[in-house]
């Protein structure tokens, strides 16, 4: 039997590497968030240069002084779960931005 593609959300939170939720950065706070809420899984992407709303580049160049990458925290779970933990993200966020889009998935 051939698996079944089911559809799913994506989940992606960029917030930058200098952020911090109390003693922990942002994103690491987000992950353990998110596991004790049962997501199926979670992984944390460092950008190697972006820009938000300010326009401030950040880069990973030798000579940069910039310590505030870019992170990306992906969820790739049911609308439900998500629609459930937003509140929670809501709550750690102070900036940053989320997006949401249909994905399909394929378990293997």
């Amino acid at each position: 039997m051939s698996p079944i593609w089911e559809e799913q959300y994506l989940l992606r939170i960029f917030v930058g590497e200098g952020d911090r939720h109390g003693r922990l950065p942002l994103y690491e706070a987000l992950v353990e968030l998110l596991r004790r809420e049962g997501v199926a899984g979670a992984t944390v992407l460092r950008g190697i240069a972006g820009f938000g709303a300010s326009h401030v580049c950040h880069s990973d160049k030798l000579l940069d002084i910039s310590h505030d990458l870019p992170i990306v925290v992906e969820v790739v779970e049911s609308r439900e779960k998500i629609d459930g933990i937003m509140p929670l993200l809501d709550s750690m966020l102070k900036g940053g931005r989320m997006t949401l889009e249909t994905v399909s998935v394929r378990r293997i």
